[in-house]
């Protein structure tokens, strides 16, 4: 279904359970931080129906100061995350499930930022375009046999599909 060892890379064809997964988690978060999230977005190639994608969800909770994320840290973590360090600004990301089989991976970010807006962005532009979301597909492929215990050097090298996806819809 879902999960994957921290650290390493495995790209799987689309799973239909990946959206029901992905309910199903949102329903236990809402449960968790209760009104405190604006809303939620499934993000990442699990998202994009029919894409090959990392069997691992990832969800974007929106919230409308970015204070907010920090304080929800507590009752996320009761349920399951761990907070990771991160250096992507303008978000705190928390992961779901022991290193060897992390499940979710959850960023909060303030509805508007910077994060917020190129996350969408993105999904939306590989859910309208088949043979753009294809292309990433075949790269994220490839990426991942090359750096199958290297998920630093796969994202970085894939980042620049996408800043250049993000470029020309600016």
């Amino acid at each position: 279904m879902v999960g994957l060892a921290r650290g390493t890379v495995e790209v799987v064809p689309y799973r239909e359970s990946w959206s029901d997964a992905y309910d199903a988690e949102v329903a236990r978060l809402r449960s968790a931080v209760g009104d405190r999230v604006r809303q939620f977005e499934h993000i990442g190639s699990t998202a994009v129906e029919g894409m090959a994608a990392k069997p691992i969800l990832d969800v974007l909770a929106v919230v409308d100061e970015s204070t907010t994320a920090s304080d929800l840290v507590p009752a996320l973590e009761t349920h399951g995350y761990e907070r990771r360090p991160d250096e992507v600004d303008g978000r705190v990301f928390l992961a779901k499930g022991p290193p060897e089989n992390r499940t979710c991976y959850l960023s909060i970010a303030e509805v508007g930022s910077a994060f917020h807006h190129e996350k969408i962005a993105f999904r939306d532009a590989l859910r309208s375009d088949p043979e753009l979301a294809e292309r990433y597909a075949s790269l994220k492929r490839r990426l991942a046999a090359r750096y199958p215990e290297n998920r630093q050097r796969y994202t970085a090298e894939k980042g620049v599909f996408v800043r250049a996806v993000l470029d020309r819809r600016d």
